[in-house]
């Protein structure tokens, strides 16, 4: 909770303090980065905000339930107390000026909308609405006569202001009270403007005394207020403010005081007016401050008391800047809000220091004044939580001792041990400056350093080295690469090489802090690329980059031709497959039918070294992997210059055929295989010597053979030789 400076504390318990909001999509660490108060802040209310602003927020008569209407769409939201949390939320077709409660809960609401449409809301959703025949601009209830109370703007045919009065028991409107407001008087603020003319009189507020007379006051334009008695239906006295410079300020704020003899008046220049109804002289005189219309004023009355609440009575006054609550008596100020977003309502928790208020921020805000009265029933907890803030919770003036913020940040919590290795055991129970909680004590912050310097000497040394330590391990911390686990299903080896260059990386930064010392210096100099690299984010910690490592699609073929000419100098382990598979027949006839060049002559004499010829077997993977000796002499084709004219053997190899080039270079054992069966490329002589032999069971047993199948029966098979 943020603490105002100030003679009396004022503790913002919910509501940021700055009408700067934070987008949505941040997650809750860059919100704590970017805004320290958001990290420090207290929910005390579930969704106790609206999109853009709110307008208006009113607590119930007995005290659970919290509506506040806001923007942007038009909704209303309703909270539990008990359970701090919200209960409902109801969009409206357009903006809503006020809302009152009709009932005890929330079970009944009256709300004026800005479309001049009066809606009466109940737990099932909008039970009726009706218009009314000019903007209003407040809302009041009469209880006695269960009437509504709709102080418009604009003259009727007479000149005159109208209020306007609903019979909720008959459901009908009574007759209007006419309520002067300039009429047909230029010099006036009326103006003799109808309805929607520029500078039309209107009724600005009213107010009922519900606890005594039950007398109707509304403020007008003029400057004036009017006195009506709801018996007789009729005018029974008028007040005219006192006028200023530029003329006499419009009523803009009215509230009884619950003896009914008393009455504030609040007007638009700021200015507040404090009236005996027995004069028409006003008794006090009080400035806001900011020259803005006053928007909210009420007498705070007790019904409980604590030992820390005051007994001088108080007026709570609020303009669109400021909250200020001062004496009754004499006008002397006693403490002050002033959030950075402008105020549009406020409501007090009765018997208690809790105000709620509608602001223009996204969020409402909260504010307790412990001197003022307890926390309310609900939020109890907070008076456990302001006495342990409090620097003696006995006074309740010790708050003026603690600066802005300072809630544990200057104690340290000790354990009974602990004070007894420091040596301060001997102060428990024998002076203050050991606070008892709970299991241990709070110690102040410079005690603790003092006792704890004294204790051990060399503790600076310790801590710094300490400090140093730490650094040196978070650098290091990420260079032991048993620890990373490599978990990519495909790509491994593109894993492995980032995770070494992240290891080279980290090898670098750890000696820079080495030769650095460790010290703070490291740790505040300018940030070098290396560690910029360093808090960047990884391509294996992305999830763009996520497919890359687990999906069988994206996985790189290094055997395939585009990967090795992207990666010339990388090897690829042969495979089990390539060693074991040698050549097929058409490869080996196809290599022997190849004519070779000068350096395949030479290596081919090799194969018959000492009269034999090696037995050494060429692979498939060899033989694919041998370069094409044609497209080689393509690649280094030059231009020549030849003639035409050239016959016989003086014509060069390149000018030549195919064939008689291969002619040339034809095996030798294939030359005499042609020279004993033709000419002819591939002509074959193929000879049988069929010979007679007996099965092998006809002569070792004795068994007859079976001689039924007849000799003239057709084999079953086509193979002419078997018979043979």
């Amino acid at each position: 909770m943020r603490l105002t400076n100030s003679a009396v504390p004022v503790y913002t318990v919910a509501g940021s303090s700055t009408n700067r909001n934070l987008p949505d999509w941040l997650s809750n660490q860059q919100k704590r980065q970017k805004d320290p108060e958001y990290a420090s802040r207290v929910e005390l209310l579930q969704d106790f905000e609206f999109e853009e602003a709110s307008q208006c927020v009113r607590i119930s008569e007995d005290g659970e339930w919290v509506m506040s209407t806001g923007t942007y769409k038009p909704q209303i939201h309703t909270h539990y107390l008990p359970n701090l949390a919200l209960s409902w939320a109801r969009h409206t077709n357009t903006l809503n000026k006020s809302f009152i409660f009709l009932s005890t809960d929330y079970s009944k609401t009256a709300h004026l909308q800005e479309d001049r449409s009066l809606e009466f809301h109940t737990p099932g959703g909008c039970h009726a609405s009706l218009r009314i025949p000019r903007y209003g601009r407040d809302l009041a209830y009469d209880k006695n006569n269960t009437e509504l109370i709709i102080p418009a703007v604009g003259v009727n045919g007479n000149g005159m202001g109208e209020v306007f009065r609903f019979n909720l028991e008959l459901g009908r409107f009574m007759n209007e009270f006419e309520i002067d407001v300039g009429g047909d008087d230029a010099a006036f603020g009326g103006g003799g403007a109808l309805q929607g003319g520029i500078a039309a009189g209107s009724v600005n507020v009213a107010a009922i005394a519900e606890s005594s007379h039950n007398l109707l006051a509304f403020g007008t334009s003029l400057g004036t207020v009017e006195y009506w008695d709801t018996r007789s239906r009729a005018r029974v006295a008028t007040l005219a403010v006192p006028s200023d410079f530029e003329g006499r300020p419009e009523v803009t704020a009215l509230d009884y005081h619950r003896s009914g003899i008393s009455m504030a008046v609040g007007t638009s220049s700021g200015l507040i007016y404090l009236y005996d109804l027995r004069s028409s002289l006003p008794t006090l005189k009080k400035d806001q401050g900011y020259g803005y219309p006053i928007q909210y004023l009420q007498y705070l009355t007790q019904g409980t008391k604590t030992r820390d609440s005051v007994t001088e009575p108080k007026i709570a006054s609020a303009d669109r800047r400021i909250l200020k609550l001062w004496d009754e008596r004499d006008g002397t100020p006693w403490t002050s809000v002033e959030p950075a977003v402008d105020i549009n309502c406020v409501a007090w928790c009765k018997d208690s220091g809790m105000f709620l208020t509608a602001n223009e921020g996204r969020q409402q805000h909260s504010f307790f004044i412990p001197q003022l009265g307890p926390a309310p029933k609900w939020c109890s907890f907070l008076d456990n939580v302001v006495e342990e803030m409090a620097d003696d919770p006995n006074d309740p003036y010790a708050f003026t001792k603690s600066k802005v913020g300072e809630v544990y940040d200057n104690f340290k919590f000790l354990t009974p041990p602990q004070l007894r290795m420091l040596n301060l055991d001997h102060l428990v129970g024998k002076t203050n400056l050991l606070r008892p909680y709970m299991h241990g004590f709070f110690v102040a912050q410079g005690l603790y350093e003092e006792a704890r310097l004294i204790a051990n000497p060399t503790s600076w040394e310790e801590e710094r080295a300490k400090r140093v330590q730490a650094k040196i391990d978070k650098a290091r911390e990420s260079r032991i690469r048993g620890q990373k686990k490599i978990t990519a299903k495909v790509n491994r080896k593109m894993v492995e090489k980032m995770l070494e260059r992240e290891e080279r990386l980290e090898r670098k930064i750890a000696q820079r802090v080495l030769a650095q010392g460790g010290d703070e210096a490291a740790a505040t100099e300018s940030p070098t690329v290396d560690t910029a690299q360093e808090n960047a984010p990884g391509v294996l910690a992305d999830s763009r980059w996520a497919r890359l490592f687990g999906d069988e699609d994206f996985a790189v073929d290094e055997t395939s031709r585009e990967f090795q000419q992207l990666n010339p100098s990388t090897r690829v382990a042969s495979t089990n497959l390539d060693r074991e598979k040698g050549l097929t027949a058409v490869e080996e006839e196809a290599i022997d039918e190849v004519p070779g060049s000068s350096d395949e002559e030479e290596s081919g004499d090799d194969l018959y070294a000492n009269g034999k010829k090696t037995t050494e077997r060429v692979s498939t993977a060899d033989y694919k992997r041998r370069p094409n000796k044609k497209q080689q002499k393509k690649d280094q084709m030059q231009m020549r210059v030849t003639s035409s004219a050239a016959k016989g053997s003086s014509r060069t190899s390149h000018d030549r055929s195919f064939g008689a080039r291969a002619e040339k270079f034809r095996p030798m054992e294939r030359t005499k295989h042609r020279a004993g069966f033709g000419g002819a490329v591939g002509d074959k002589v193929i000879t049988f010597d069929p010979t007679k032999k007996e099965k092998s069971a006809d002569k070792n047993s004795d068994r007859p053979v079976n001689t039924s199948r007849g000799q003239d029966r057709r084999s079953a098979s086509g193979n002419t030789f078997r018979r043979m």
